[in-house]
């Protein structure tokens, strides 16, 4: 009687089951079986490539045009019926070509507010999709998203304290604010594991404390400065909404998000050595220390400027890099780019099933997230054996 295969607990652990299907000779490399001398995982992989290696090019081709069909369907939806001629009027326009401009209503209606909108959730979809994928393996821990640290709560934090003390309104001011609060949560982070180290288990429950603190902060400057209507809107957009995003705000993310996606990119390969644990990443000349807090600040930056713009989506960066992970296999080089198209193709349409669920009202996309997200959540707990 064969025995049953472990139960993952882990990014490093969906390695495991690739390596067993070549056979006993590809066994795993862990701290505790790597031996001095040992082939590193690149060349690991070389021997025993993913098997569906050779679907990844047109894989990659689906899923860019996915994004793309993704994006137009999702500028046409809403209570307002534009057509797919619309489209390529609003879009000829733009570009100069001799095609009959629309009326200004409808002009207005694709170039200033859904088109802005959809683009900013693709733009928000890749970084929370890529953050969770990095800090899953930077952490080991599969229930790992860009909220572990409480980053998101400081970002809310900074934002809230920048609209309603008045400190100032403008895009920039908020999105400054925001930061200044995701890197202060990211500094206590740091102050209080400066003796234990960056330890899986106790970043997590230091980030749990550190984001329950940060959002009694938001909580108290709501109730002891804000009015009703300010109380109001604040608390709607800290669900998560897409409805402020405007061009300007869109310049900013399209400008932050693909240098840390690039960031993150580049460190695919110690991405892969910390998957396995320190001392393996360590045996391969990888700096785990800065590396690891390299990685943190790009994922305290990109969670920052998605909250500053749109307030609090939870669960993307849960949700995605489990599926796409199963898809294409666990090395970073491939999963990070999949992530990043999966992450935005996903936030796009939950977006706009936030806009038409219940029309003529909008529901906040954070909401919709979390109802997707709880279950996938409690999944990934029963097969670890915690539930």
């Amino acid at each position: 009687m064969s025995a049953d295969p472990p139960v993952p607990t882990g990014p490093a652990d969906l390695l495991l089951p690739t390596a067993r299907a070549h056979g006993p000779k590809a066994s795993p490399v862990t701290p505790q079986h790597r031996q001095p001398g040992a082939p590193t995982l690149s060349h690991q992989q070389h021997q025993h490539p993913h098997p569906h290696k050779h679907q990844h090019p047109l894989l990659l081709v689906l899923s860019t045009a996915a994004l793309a069909v993704s994006i137009a369907a999702a500028v046409r939806t809403g209570t307002a019926d534009i057509g797919w001629a619309d489209l390529v009027r609003a879009f000829g326009t733009r570009l100069g070509l001799a095609v009959e401009p629309l009326p200004p209503l409808v002009d207005s209606l694709i170039w200033d507010l859904r088109l802005p909108r959809v683009l900013m959730a693709a733009l928000v979809g890749a970084s929370l999709a890529v953050c969770g994928t990095v800090l899953q393996a930077v952490t080991r821990n599969a229930l790992a998203d860009p909220y572990l640290l409480g980053v998101s709560s400081g970002a809310s934090t900074g934002a809230v304290a920048v609209v309603v003390l008045g400190i100032g309104a403008s895009t920039l001011g908020v999105t400054g604010g925001a930061l200044a609060g995701a890197l202060l949560a990211f500094g206590l982070l740091v102050v209080l594991l400066r003796r234990t180290g960056l330890d899986s288990v106790r970043i997590v429950l230091t980030g749990v404390v550190v984001g329950q603190l940060l959002t009694a902060l938001t909580s108290l400057i709501l109730m002891a400065s804000a009015d009703a209507d300010t109380t109001r809107a604040v608390t709607h957009w800290l669900l998560g909404s897409m409805a402020p995003a405007r061009w300007s705000t869109v310049v900013v993310c399209a400008i932050v998000t693909p240098l840390g996606l690039a960031a993150a990119w580049l460190c695919s390969n110690a991405l892969d050595g910390l998957a396995f644990g320190t001392d393996t990443a360590a045996s391969l000349g990888i700096g785990v220390r800065h590396t690891r807090m390299f990685l943190l600040v790009v994922t305290a930056a990109l969670t920052a400027v998605a909250v500053a713009t749109v307030g609090a989506i939870g669960f993307v960066g849960l949700i995605v890099p489990h599926g796409v992970r199963f898809l294409v296999g666990p090395l970073h080089r491939v999963l990070l780019p999949y992530a990043a198209l999966a992450g935005a193709v996903f936030l796009v349409w939950t977006d706009a099933l936030a806009r038409i669920a219940f029309a003529p009202r909008e529901v906040p996309v954070g909401v919709i997230t979390a109802l997707l997200g709880v279950p996938l959540f409690l999944l990934v707990l029963r097969r670890r054996g915690e539930l």
